[in-house]
C-alpha cells in the first residue's frame, strides 16, 4: 500500500502537484483493468483521457500535458516527465517479495556465500566458490558454476547457465586434432543485473568475463568467454556474443544481433535485430543506429536496400 505523497516522492513528481488524500494504492494496473486501488499511466491525449474515464485511483501522466489538463485532472493525477518509467519505479516499490529462502531441491554447495535475502529455486545448482550477493533471485533449474562472482539484486531466470566453460579450442596444424584452451578464469556479474531464462554466460579463459551493473538481458543470449559488457546494456533475445567482444555502457542490442569475436560496440550505439558485427570490427557513434549483415549505418543500410529494389 502507498498514499499519493509516496508515490509522488518515488517517482519525482513536482512538491505542488501533491494533493493529500486518505486514499491508498495497492497495485499498478492497466487502464481496462483498473479499480480504484489502481495506478495507471498515460502517455499521450489519448491514453489520458482513456484513463480520467477508468475506476482508477491515480493517474500518471506526461508534464507536457500538465498546463492543458490539469484543472479537470488534478486531483487524480500526477504528472511526471516520464510516466512509463515512473509506473515501472511504482510497480517495484509495490511488489510484494516473498521471504527469501532456499528450496529444500536446490544443491547448494557448502563452500558457497549466499547473501542476505536472497533466494533460490527449485533444483538451481550452486557450485564451489561461488559468491550471492544480497536481494538476489536465483530462478528454478539455474547452474551456477565454481567461482561465479553475483553483485546484489542479480535476478537470474529459470534454466540459465552462468560460468560454464567456454567455446575456445587450438588446433594442431598437422593433425587437425582440437584441443581445448584452458577455461579457467571467472565470470562476474554487477549489482542489478536481469539475465533472462536459458540465457548462457561462460566464464573467462584466463581472465574474467563480466556484465556490467544494471545491464538487463533476455532469454535465449549466449555471451561468450572474456566478454566484458558494460552498464545498463540492454539485450534483447537469441543474441549471441562471440568470445573477447566488448559492448560499452547504454548499447542496445536488438533481437538475434550477431557478434563475431574481439568485436567493439560503443556506448549508446543501437544494433537494430538481426544485425551482424564482423569479427574485430568497431562500432562507434553514441545513439548511432546500425542495421544489416554486415552491420552498417542505418542510412547506408536504408540506401543499399532502395538500389537493390531499382535492379
Amino acid at each position: 500500500m502507498a498514499t499519493r505523497s509516496q508515490i509522488a516522492s518515488w517517482t519525482g513528481a513536482e512538491a505542488g502537484d501533491v494533493l493529500e488524500s486518505a486514499a491508498d494504492f495497492d497495485r499498478v494496473s492497466s487502464i481496462e483493468s483498473a479499480s480504484a486501488g489502481s495506478i495507471v499511466f498515460a502517455t499521450d491525449v489519448t491514453t489520458l483521457a482513456s484513463a480520467l474515464a477508468s475506476p482508477a485511483g491515480l493517474v500518471l501522466a506526461p508534464i507536457s500535458l500538465k498546463a492543458a489538463h490539469a484543472a479537470n485532472a488534478a486531483a487524480r493525477t500526477l504528472w511526471l516527465r516520464d510516466p512509463r518509467y515512473g509506473f515501472a519505479v511504482v510497480a517495484q516499490r509495490l511488489e510484494v517479495r516473498q521471504t527469501a529462502q532456499i528450496h529444500p531441491t536446490a544443491i547448494v554447495s557448502p563452500s558457497a556465500e549466499v547473501g542476505e535475502g536472497t533466494s533460490i529455486g527449485p533444483g538451481a545448482v550452486v557450485l564451489d566458490g561461488v559468491k550471492l550477493g544480497r536481494g538476489c533471485e536465483i530462478g528454478p533449474r539455474v547452474t551456477i558454476y565454481p567461482h561465479v562472482v553475483l553483485g546484489d539484486r542479480v535476478q537470474v531466470q529459470a534454466g540459465a547457465v552462468l560460468g560454464a566453460k567456454g567455446f575456445g579450442y587450438a588446433r594442431n596444424a598437422e593433425s587437425g586434432e582440437y584441443v581445448l584452451f584452458p577455461q579457467q578464469g571467472m565470470l562476474v556479474i554487477e549489482d542489478d543485473v536481469d539475465i533472462g531464462a536459458n540465457t548462457t554466460i561462460d566464464r573467462g579463459a584466463l581472465g574474467e568475463t563480466r556484465i556490467g551493473r544494471g545491464t538487463k538481458i533476455d532469454n535465449l543470449v549466449h555471451i561468450g568467454h572474456n566478454c566484458v559488457i558494460g552498464r545498463n546494456v540492454i539485450i534483447a533475445a537469441q543474441t549471441g556474443i562471440s568470445g573477447s567482444s566488448v559492448v560499452e555502457d547504454g548499447a542496445i542490442l536488438g533481437g538475434q544481433v550477431g557478434i563475431g569475436e574481439h568485436a567493439t560496440v560503443g556506448a549508446g550505439v543501437i544494433l537494430g535485430g538481426g544485425a551482424g558485427v564482423l569479427t574485430g570490427k568497431k562500432m562507434h557513434g553514441p545513439g548511432e543506429v546500425f542495421w544489416g549483415r554486415p552491420a552498417r549505418p542505418l542510412k547506408e543500410y536504408l540506401r543499399d536496400l532502395a538500389r537493390l529494389k531499382r535492379r
